[in-house]
């Protein structure tokens, strides 16, 4: 009986040996799956953990508003649980929608979400199509109305007597614009954070050509381009590599932030980024635009965010000092004061 254990053939032997092998890889498969799944769990649970264990107002904040607007500051600090009711009453339009930059996902917004809810407004975050755990891929997303489908869903779904704040971060500023031309009865007010504004036949991406050189120039030699469809096909998206997407994005945030966003993160789709945009007077320039500036941002410097500013004049401005191109990890209270300050004003 043992005899017919140790001598199989050549051919059995080799047979049961690549089927070990080819096990072997399946069981390392899913060991990392399982593995980068855990790192996401852990980096969101320490993420959360830290945001709750830092309840402190963080920077400083100066505040520019257009010439024709006088408003009032409001100390949040000051509020308590009592005044909470009549703080609200103030705030005609409660509900945020809160639209991600490249890459990113509903996920980076969890400290505003906190935030926002302790204060008694109601925030929702959406997956732009092909983004955070949106299954469309990158490739598939060829224009910016396919990326910005979820928002302008949201927004076709919204009773006809609802308003809505749209907070836009990013490259997640055109698809702001963009629901502003074709919904701007809907949309009380529009805050761009970092984020492309641009005017009319402008590209989202001609923002960012200061720091990523000109649109041909990148798609004829960036490094970090993505070929879905084959070398031989034009490239469909793009995604820096960590390093890169550290000294860009996170030069200030916070190391467990970092970490979630560097399992969390995807590729970003070209085509919508390189569509011109045609906005009109009747429509996108009679909406309210609020900016919000990012003084120590990599990405998109303090002199770029000027020039669109000069080129695109909101009714207001807002700074934050010590931020980087993501404010809602490295300077969340900051954030989180003026976004509530502009729901309240009139």
């Amino acid at each position: 009986m043992g005899n017919r254990f140790i001598c199989m053939t050549k051919k059995e032997n080799g047979r049961n040996g690549i089927g070990s092998r080819s096990k072997r890889m399946e069981r390392s498969k899913r060991r990392s799956l399982v593995e980068e799944e855990l790192l996401h769990r852990q980096a969101l649970s320490m993420a959360i953990q830290q945001h709750q264990l830092s309840q402190r107002f963080e920077g400083s904040i100066s505040r520019r508003i257009g010439s024709t607007t006088s408003r009032r500051r409001t100390d949040l600090s000051e509020s308590n649980s009592k005044q909470l009711p009549e703080f609200l009453e103030s705030i005609k339009t409660k509900k945020f929608i809160l639209v991600h930059g490249e890459g990113f996902g509903a996920w980076c917004w969890y400290k505003t979400i906190a935030l926002l809810e302790e204060t008694g407004l109601l925030p929702t975050a959406i997956d732009l199509t092909g983004s955070g755990i949106d299954l469309t891929d990158t490739k598939d997303v060829t224009t910016l109305a396919e990326y910005s489908k979820p928002l302008i869903d949201y927004l076709e779904n919204l009773p006809e007597d609802e308003k809505v704040i749209l907070v836009g971060h990013s490259i997640g500023g055109s698809c702001v614009s963009y629901a502003l031309e074709l919904f701007p009865q809907k949309i009380a007010k529009a805050i761009f954070i970092c984020a492309t504004m641009i005017s009319d036949g402008q590209r989202p991406f001609d923002v960012f050509a200061e720091e990523l050189g000109s649109a041909e120039l990148f798609m004829k030699e960036s490094k970090f381009l993505i070929y879905g469809n084959g070398k031989e096909k034009p490239p469909t998206g793009f995604m820096f590599e960590k390093e890169q997407m550290h000294g860009l994005y996170f030069n200030q945030s916070p190391a467990k932030d970092i970490a979630l966003a560097m399992v969390s993160m995807r590729a970003i789709p070209l085509g919508p980024i390189m569509e011109k945009l045609s906005l009109t007077p009747e429509k996108y320039g009679t909406s309210h635009r609020f900016y919000v500036q990012t003084l120590d941002d990599h990405a998109l410097s303090p002199d770029v965010q000027e020039k669109l500013l000069r080129e695109n004049p909101p009714g207001g401005v807002f700074k934050i000092k010590g931020s980087d191109h993501c404010p809602f990890f490295s300077k969340p209270q900051s954030l989180h004061k003026i976004l509530v300050e502009i729901a309240q004003m009139p």
